[in-house]
């Protein structure tokens, strides 16, 4: 292996959105920085499978919410 071009790997704390905490090793930062998840496998729906409902609607709705003002001419 070439010397130097390398990233330092070195131990690091996860801490998981509900306080949880584990210790690993990565790339990240620098030895004994402390990583904060905002999204984690405990809470994101793709792992939990709860998913939120949005109250804005989906894209047709966002679009016509957008663009009422315009209108559409009627004869």
């Amino acid at each position: 292996m070439k010397k130097d071009i390398h990233p330092d790997y070195h131990d690091i704390k996860v801490v998981m959105t509900d306080g949880s905490e584990y210790m690993t090793r990565s790339t990240y930062g620098k030895a004994g920085d402390t990583l904060r998840l905002e999204i984690d496998p405990k809470t994101h729906p793709a792992w939990t499978g709860v998913h939120r409902l949005m109250e804005s609607g989906g894209q047709l709705a966002k679009f016509n919410k957008r663009f009422k003002a315009f209108g559409t001419k009627k004869d």
